[in-house]
């Protein structure tokens, strides 16, 4: 199975960089920084129903 060498990283950062803009990169990093952040969160958290109360799982 390829792997993705250092060479590979900073091509496909090159190619970014051509696309977006170098101005613009840390804006997109922060913000699917952000999102994944997002992500992880809302799976940890507890889900509740109406009344406030955790959900069970065994319900």
């Amino acid at each position: 199975m390829p792997t993705i060498g250092i060479r590979e990283i900073l091509f496909i950062l090159l190619i970014f960089a051509l696309i977006f803009g170098a101005k613009r990169l840390p804006d997109i990093a922060r913000g699917l920084g952000s999102g994944i952040r997002n992500f992880k969160g809302s799976i940890r958290a507890p889900k509740t129903d109406d009344s406030g109360d955790t959900e069970d799982p065994h319900r």
